[in-house]
């Protein structure tokens, strides 16, 4: 798992050098690949034709009602149309609120754990508030590793806190509050109070899968 994240890393860093943008944010991507219907509601069946980002820097979701432009979705075909990630993503959602993957998602990967999928945004969480799963942080590219479920964003357990302390403290700090490599809080994954407990440790007697983990890009 951690090998996979050091790819993505590295192939955002490769694709950054080549075409001066992040992937789904890029702005001219529609000049090397061609240009899906956008917006549009279809799969385009080559899986290469795509929409362009609006080139703020940001991999964002642009809102929850025009699911072919999500910057979310674009991210994994623009990389996969450099051929810099192996796979073909369609670059858009089946799901109808236009933020999930979908029921059976073509566009972000799939880990080689069991049910682990993929999902990158630029997000930020500095109030703790847009989400009490994580904790409070700057904006950031964060790559979220976590269960894939119909009808939802990735969220789902998928990690026993002993592993997920393992993989922070291979990449990291082993710390789950704190730095490149992020737990869950609570939820027996970890024993944080709240968003601002940065200080929390993983549940390590915990036997069940409990964690997902944010990765940031440096």
């Amino acid at each position: 798992m951690s090998t996979e994240y050091s790819r993505y890393a590295t192939a955002v860093s490769t694709f950054r050098d080549k075409y001066f943008a992040l992937p789904g944010d890029m702005s001219n991507a529609t000049k090397f690949w061609g240009a899906a219907t956008c917006p549009g509601t279809s799969t385009q069946g080559s899986n290469v034709l795509t929409c362009d980002g609006n080139g703020d820097g940001r991999v964002w979701m642009n809102g929850l009602t025009n699911p072919t432009l999500n910057e979310v979705f674009r991210f994994w075909q623009h990389l996969a149309n450099a051929g810099l990630i192996e796979g073909n993503y369609d670059g858009v959602t089946g799901d109808p609120g236009g933020y999930f993957a979908g029921g059976s998602p073509t566009n972000m990967p799939r880990s080689k754990l069991s049910n682990a999928i993929w999902f990158a945004e630029s997000e930020n969480n500095q109030g703790g508030g847009s989400n009490p799963l994580f904790f409070a942080y700057d904006l950031h590219l964060a790559y979220i590793f976590a269960g894939y479920a119909a009808g939802s964003w990735p969220s789902g357990a998928i990690l026993k806190p002993e592993e997920a302390w393992n993989i922070d403290t291979k990449l990291d700090d082993g710390r789950p509050g704190y730095g490149k490599v992020l737990g869950r809080v609570g939820a027996s994954c970890t024993d944080a109070a709240n968003n601002f407990d940065f200080d929390a440790d993983y549940l390590l007697s915990e036997a069940a899968k409990t964690c997902h983990l944010h990765f940031f890009n440096p």
